[in-house]
């Protein structure tokens, strides 16, 4: 059984794929990024998408996000058809049930690790966001930094910094992309390990996307890219 497995929390479909390809202008034919790619996770799986430099993981996982629009194919999550909707309409759904680990950190570097935190409830217009924040912070470890900027935190602070913030939110579906990719080796298991304590403690779905074989062993599942194309890991688990 593997380690972090939270199988036995699994539900119904969150997120849904069907017949996803990309193709971006390249001069007359276009270059294919993703074709065709199917698959479903349910609510409560931890899943891997993994393949080498290139292969579309980042891609994938922008379209599952509604960040960027697929050629062809849908995508539904939790029940509603991504690019049904508006940008709007999309930005309002990852506001209720996304949130996102990158792996630059993404922190806006003129506010403090406790206004970072802040700044999804305050556009979600919750009450009370500091308390939320402080509290979130806290849980990560930096209950003493919280008025230090990113400059101010090291790489592993920031990480935790950026997962405190996509937490703080109780999001249904957490999208990391390479979060360990800027750290060194002990800081990047010791940000890995917490991030699936507080997957496991909020019983969210995880989709995550790494190079890394041993963090992709961590999930209950591997979706694995190779030129684009879905070549292992499209059944249920």
């Amino acid at each position: 059984m593997k380690r972090d497995s939270m199988i036995d929390q699994v539900g119904e479909t969150i997120i849904r794929a069907a017949g996803i390809g990309k193709t971006v202008p390249n001069g007359a034919s276009g270059l294919t990024i993703l074709s065709d790619i199917s698959f479903d996770v349910r609510a409560g799986e931890a899943v891997a998408i993994v393949g080498v430099s290139g292969s579309g993981k980042s891609t994938l996982l922008g379209l599952m996000a509604g960040l960027d629009a697929p050629t062809e194919g849908s995508i539904h999550i939790d029940g509603h058809d991504l690019f049904a909707l508006d940008e709007d309409g999309r930005a309002a759904l990852r506001a209720r049930m996304v949130g996102f680990v990158f792996q630059s950190f993404q922190l806006l570097p003129a506010m403090t690790a406790l206004e970072n935190v802040m700044l999804p409830l305050e556009l979600a217009g919750a009450r009370s966001a500091q308390v939320a924040a402080r509290e979130m912070l806290a849980r990560v470890g930096l209950g003493e930094r919280l008025e230090h900027y990113p400059k101010q935190l090291s790489g592993g602070e920031q990480q935790r910094v950026a997962i405190a913030r996509a937490f703080v939110t109780r999001p249904a579906l957490l999208f990391a992309d390479e979060p360990t990719g800027n750290l060194d080796a002990a800081t990047g298991s010791q940000v890995i390990d917490l991030m699936f304590q507080l997957n496991r403690e909020r019983r969210a779905t995880l989709l995550l996307v790494t190079h890394d074989e041993a963090l992709s062993q961590r999930c209950d599942r591997v979706l694995r890219l190779a030129a684009g194309r879905l070549v292992d890991g499209s059944g249920t688990p």
